[in-house]
């Protein structure tokens, strides 16, 4: 049955133009609008059929578009001049002498000998074997502690070309770098090795963390190095108690160096500028070392300064070894060799056997040597009537009538003398009477900058104070 068709009405708009009169916008307009205002279905269903025949039409027209297929199609015939049998053969030599180096990086182990690092490095070289075996300066890489990194350049066919390894030194501005190579040399040895020192790359890391039950737990958990932890702790140490006084929800951010070797880091750097809130309150710091040079010619020391130029840095430090516990104050205490009650006139820090000890002040080398139940002691005279004892040490590092500076390792924690196991016994006398070590260290003297060097130390509290801002964001986007 045919579909029944609906009846299309079209309206035309009669437009009233008289003899000889332009058409205007306007008129047409208005005329479009009177016929709007008198038949207003009407009009917008005429429209709306219009439309949609127009898009039937396109849709429609659309296919007619001519078929790719029947397009004609014209033939391009291009002469090519062929290269040469002796550019070809040029060519294929050189893709033959063509070699390609591959690089390789592992962890020594404690388990490894010459033969299983080699293969872990996928290498297969029986002369780099052998003289890894007998090189002295190539033996270094299997001795101590294991977990150095040591980085190949090989050939194609497995064959050690260069061999690097690099490791730090007690200096803090350089490292050592084994380089052991495969040489051209006919008849000479295949290999050969040297160490070589460079100055290490610095850059400064920036990083957050929350105290939840102590100080060291927060850095494990934000996956920060162990010595920026104790630089906070020693910095700040003579306004927040470390070790009693930390309180949940405690914070710091830290701005500190790391140094690296061949982009490789190899430890830790001072902190530059750190910030810790505890109590309601938030203390600050900033590494700041002022030009020029002292009587002697020697650079001025830097040191911890407060953002508005307040020295951090007193003339006693609060503690003869780094962050570290207190197993006895001053005060009265059992003795645990004598058996009676007495009063203990220092502190003890407890820390391992070979710890170093180090004068909390300037001073001048007393006596060093054994005495009574101090065991090894030394004894630093300082100015002001001010002596320090250091006892029951290990090692002594120095000698009478030594000049030593504060922080200076005079020996190694021990448990020489009258000792139940390995600890410091530190003393502060004034005037030969004992005094608590942590008051002295509170009430000793603090140097402001010098006036000097005030501007420049100004433009650099600027620039730390925003490198802080941008590490608290670290510990707010961790908490969000």
């Amino acid at each position: 049955m045919a579909a029944r068709q609906t009846p299309v009405r079209v309206y035309l708009l009669r437009l009233p133009v008289a003899t000889h009169t332009k058409l205007t916008v306007t008129s047409i307009f208005s005329a479009i609008g009177g016929s709007l205002r008198r038949h207003p279905r009407r009009i917008t269903t005429s429209l709306a059929v219009l439309l949609l025949g127009t898009g039937v039409t396109a849709f429609g027209v659309a296919p007619l578009a001519p078929d790719a297929a029947n397009l004609p199609v014209r033939q391009v015939l291009e002469a090519v001049e062929p290269l040469s049998p002796r550019v070809v053969q040029s060519q294929l030599d050189a893709l033959a002498d063509f070699r390609f180096n591959l690089f390789r990086t592992e962890s020594t182990r404690s388990s490894d000998t010459a033969a299983s690092l080699l293969k872990r490095l996928n290498l297969d070289d029986a002369a780099a074997d052998a003289f890894l075996r007998s090189d002295a300066n190539a033996q270094l890489i299997l001795k101590g502690l294991p977990g150095k990194n040591v980085t190949v350049e090989a050939s194609e066919n497995q064959q050690l070309l260069k061999l690097s390894m690099r490791w730090a030194t007690d200096d803090d501005q350089v490292f050592q770098r084994l380089v052991i190579e495969r040489t051209s040399a006919a008849g000479g040895r295949l290999f050969t090795s040297r160490i070589e020192t460079a100055p290490y790359t610095r850059s400064a890391q920036l990083a957050s963390a929350t105290v939840q039950t102590s100080l060291f737990a927060a850095i494990d958990s934000a996956g920060i190095p162990d010595e920026v932890g104790e630089q906070v702790a020693e910095i700040f140490s003579t306004n927040i108690d470390f070790r009693r006084a930390l309180r949940k929800g405690d914070r710091f951010n830290v701005v500190y160096e790391t140094l690296q070797a061949d982009g490789e880091t190899m430890r830790t750097g001072r902190i530059l500028s750190a910030e810790f809130a505890h109590g309601g309150k938030t203390h600050q710091a900033m590494w700041f070392q002022p030009p020029g040079q002292d009587a002697a010619g020697a650079p001025l020391k830097g040191g911890y300064y407060t953002m508005n130029g307040q020295s951090l840095r007193r003339a006693f430090l609060s503690a003869p070894v780094e962050f570290s516990r207190i197993s006895s104050g001053f005060s009265m205490r059992f003795h645990p060799v004598m058996q009676t009650w007495r009063a203990h006139n220092g502190t003890d820090f407890a820390a391992p056997a070979g710890t170093p000890a180090r004068t909390v002040g300037d001073g001048t080398v007393e006596f060093a040597g054994v005495q009574n139940g101090y065991g090894n002691v030394v004894f630093i005279k300082h100015r002001n009537n001010f002596e320090t004892v250091y006892a029951h040490l290990s090692t002594i590092n120095v000698q009478v009538g030594q000049t030593v500076s504060q922080g200076q390792t005079i020996g190694l924690v021990g448990s020489t003398g009258w000792a139940t196991g390995p600890h410091l016994h530190f003393e502060v006398r004034v005037n030969g009477v004992q005094h608590d070590p942590a008051t002295i260290a509170q009430q000793s003297d603090v140097v402001p900058v010098p006036p000097a060097a005030q501007a420049h130390f100004k433009q650099l509290a600027n620039s730390f104070k925003n490198q802080l801002q941008a590490a608290a964001t670290i510990n707010q986007t961790q908490a969000e």
